[in-house]
């Protein structure tokens, strides 16, 4: 079975977030199933040179956008025995960030239509193309449009998957004619209109034959009012085709037993880790003591995340509890200066790092004895599966694909592999905060979660084998 994977970000090449690494681990637990895979991105001005100068020009071509007739190239080369296309244009792609400009519409509806005239030079027809995101929705309405009756891509089938609702592509209805080429035929609610508006994700949940999201929960929350961001009405209408797939991580790259970006590495021994909070401590300028809970927070800093709870009850934690606190991300200027403040007024406690770095967020995964995530809603989540990988207990919120992944620990059945709660509560969030801390200081306890920690499912396996069942039924 052939696939092709869109989408607007992967790693290693380029990321912003979480789907950079589901774009950059799953294709290779896909090629495990036999499938073969191939992806295509946009060309961005921040990827390194490394991995441009082994980019190999495969051809150019134009692209029609309304009047507009555009240069496209395709350049190409293979990682990891998978082979990566890039869509170059450097009108729309030479800029400083991946999103956020404000010809957003012209960007992306000249990358799903340049995906086309694409295949036609690689002379690879996919039978399943897989979009990720409001950034490749336009592609199963273009199957449907200017393409449905051109012999080489009328049978290909489509996958679309919600990777965060709130974010949709939502653009005023004069690109219709002036970029998209279509008319008026498709303004309805069961095509591309929303609220007198066109919206990239509609067309996508509209148009495609199988959708996905992110974890089950996920899925179910959705289909509701609170969650379903305006399209829960259309999610409701498709639910027989709608499926929840949970993410994983790339176990090897994120393995504490070699990661070589950690001070020491480890499998289940709890006296190893404790070499790597020592160190931090030592690092970031806290009290080196093992006996203090740390706490680790990696993440965005936007109020998706949650911060609001901490927000409310910070000062009651930190002036009656033993704990220190390390903050790692970027986001919102509220939420940063939260943090910075917190620094200033708890300097023995708390250490904040408003930037994102990798080498530094493993070694606080490391170092961490919790993680703390209570995301308001959370359609899969990285940083929880990491947090079990490194053997860092979480802390979350029962929402999303923190509540498939992570199960409250019994103390009398010894079973869970972290800590919840239910309510978007901040003292039920300092409840749960609390007790972590005191099942901490029982060590044989503490132990046997972190034997559960290990056991947990956090590889692409089992999604790579639920991913070939939704394309087989797809092409059947």
């Amino acid at each position: 079975m052939k696939i092709l994977m869109v989408g607007s970000e992967c790693s290693p090449f380029v990321k912003s977030g979480g789907l950079a690494d589901v774009l950059g681990s799953l294709p290779r637990a896909l090629k495990k199933q036999g499938v073969a895979v191939k992806i295509v991105l946009p060309k961005y001005q921040e990827m390194s040179e490394e991995w441009k100068e082994q980019l190999t020009l495969l051809g150019t071509y134009r692209v029609q956008l309304g009047w507009r007739n555009q240069y496209a190239g395709i350049e190409s080369l293979s990682y990891d025995g998978i082979t990566f296309y890039f869509i170059d244009n450097e009108y729309y792609f030479k800029r400083s960030n991946l999103y956020g400009f404000g010809d957003e519409a012209e960007r992306f509806v000249f990358f799903n239509r340049s995906i086309f005239e694409m295949l036609r030079i690689i002379d690879w027809i996919p039978d399943v193309i897989h979009c990720h995101d409001w950034q490749t929705g336009l592609i199963p309405l273009y199957l449907h449009t200017h393409y449905q009756n051109d012999p080489l891509f009328h049978k290909i089938k489509t996958v679309f998957t919600i990777h965060n609702l709130k974010y949709q592509g939502i653009f005023p209805t004069s690109i219709l004619h002036e970029l998209m080429d279509l008319d008026y035929q498709v303004m309805h609610e069961d095509g591309v209109e929303f609220y007198g508006n066109i919206n990239f994700m509609k067309a996508a949940l509209n148009y495609a034959d199988k959708i996905t999201t992110v974890s089950k929960t996920y899925a179910e929350e959705i289909k509701t009012d609170y969650y379903g961001e305006n399209l829960d009405g259309v999610l409701r209408k498709k639910s027989d085709q709608l499926t929840g797939v949970i993410n994983g991580i790339d176990t090897g790259l994120y393995n504490p037993a070699t990661d070589k970006v950690i001070s020491v590495n480890y499998q289940q021994s709890f006296e190893e880790k404790l070499k790597n909070k020592a160190i931090l401590q030592k690092q970031l300028g806290l009290p080196v003591n093992e006996s203090i809970p740390l706490v680790g927070i990696v993440s965005r800093l936007v109020e998706q995340k949650g911060f609001d709870l901490i927000a409310k009850v910070v000062d009651e934690w930190l002036d009656h509890d033993d704990v220190q606190l390390v903050v790692l991300g970027t986001g919102d200027d509220a939420y940063e200066s939260l943090f910075r403040n917190l620094q200033y007024r708890y300097p023995r406690k708390v250490v904040v790092v408003i930037d994102f770095k990798e080498t530094l967020a493993r070694q606080i995964y490391a170092a961490s004895d919790l993680f703390l995530m209570p995301s308001r809603f959370e359609p899969c989540g990285i940083g929880q599966l990491l947090a079990l990988r490194y053997l860092s207990a979480p802390i979350v919120r029962e929402t999303g694909g923190l509540a498939d992944t992570v199960t409250s620990f019994n103390e009398e059945t010894k079973k869970g592999n972290g800590f919840t709660f239910k309510n978007y509560n901040a003292h039920d969030m300092l409840y749960t905060i609390r007790r972590a801390l005191s099942i901490y200081q029982n060590k044989q306890t503490w132990q046997k979660l972190i034997v559960n920690m290990a056991d947990s499912h956090v590889s692409w396996d089992d999604a790579a084998k639920t991913y070939l069942e939704i394309y087989q039924s797809t092409v059947s």
